[in-house]
């Protein structure tokens, strides 16, 4: 997969890009994540990016030219047929979930471009035909942030970029629900004691209790998401014996 950020702040992506992960991908060349400065696709000679909005207000908006150069540059560089998304990262965007990584993560190329100041001016939303995506309702000084999230919940879905041990599909959301605990030596620590079954070895019993305690945790803090996710027989089982024995303690959100 390729990876384009168009971004006024190319500096940023330096640490992130080259740790952890996705340098692996990128060594191995399963990832290739490249970033563009957006002054670089300026023509006069103060490499503007931003101008004051039209109709007054406070702060300062993305030009539409720069978006423009740099987005086109980079398309002409993708092969015929290969599937191309182009993604705007803004606060009014759609929710980013997993099952958006999921989808992005079939793609053969994305394009990233980060907004920053007040925003983008919205003929780069019409005219180059983009996604707008948010990771959460809040708002941050740039894309960039985001951009790194759709990074890295991308990559990490891409055959071959994690182990076997690091596999993606036991993460939180991955199948809809939130993860079971997990536990790792010592066995005791300051008193607190790992669940027996987890000493057991018994791989069946131990799989049917990582899936009770991921129910548990998904129907205690984040109910919405059982009316999204498909249910096996067992998981409704499972689910039912913990309401019937009202063996789940609620989490009210902050």
């Amino acid at each position: 997969m390729r990876i384009d950020i168009l971004t006024a702040f190319p500096g940023m992506f330096a640490g992130p890009l080259d740790e952890s992960m996705i340098k692996r991908a990128r060594e191995r060349g399963l990832a290739d994540v490249r970033v563009h400065d957006l002054r670089a696709f300026t023509t006069d000679r103060h490499r503007t990016i931003d101008d004051y909005a039209y109709g007054g207000g406070s702060g300062m908006v993305l030009k539409p030219e720069p978006i423009f150069e740099g987005v086109r540059a980079i398309r002409q560089q993708i092969e015929d047929g290969q599937t191309s998304r182009t993604i705007l990262l803004s606060p009014r965007g759609t929710p980013y979930t997993q099952q958006t990584a999921k989808t992005l993560a079939q793609a053969d190329h994305l394009v990233l471009i980060c907004g920053h100041y007040k925003g983008v001016d919205e003929r780069v939303v019409e005219g180059l035909g983009v996604e707008e995506w948010s990771i959460g309702d809040y708002v941050l000084t740039g894309g960039e942030l985001p951009a790194m999230v759709v990074i890295d919940s991308v990559v990490r879905l891409i055959p071959g970029v994690l182990s076997d041990i690091e596999s993606a599909t036991g993460d939180s959301f991955y199948d809809g629900l939130l993860d079971c605990p997990y536990y790792t030596r010592p066995e005791c620590f300051e008193g607190m004691r790992v669940p027996d079954m987890l000493l057991s070895g018994h791989h069946q019993q131990i799989r049917r209790w990582r899936r009770l305690e991921s129910l548990r945790a998904t129907f205690a803090r984040r109910p919405d998401l059982l009316d999204e996710c498909a249910l096996s027989d067992e998981d409704r089982e499972l689910l039912n014996t913990l309401i019937e024995r009202k063996d789940v303690d609620f989490h009210e959100p902050d």
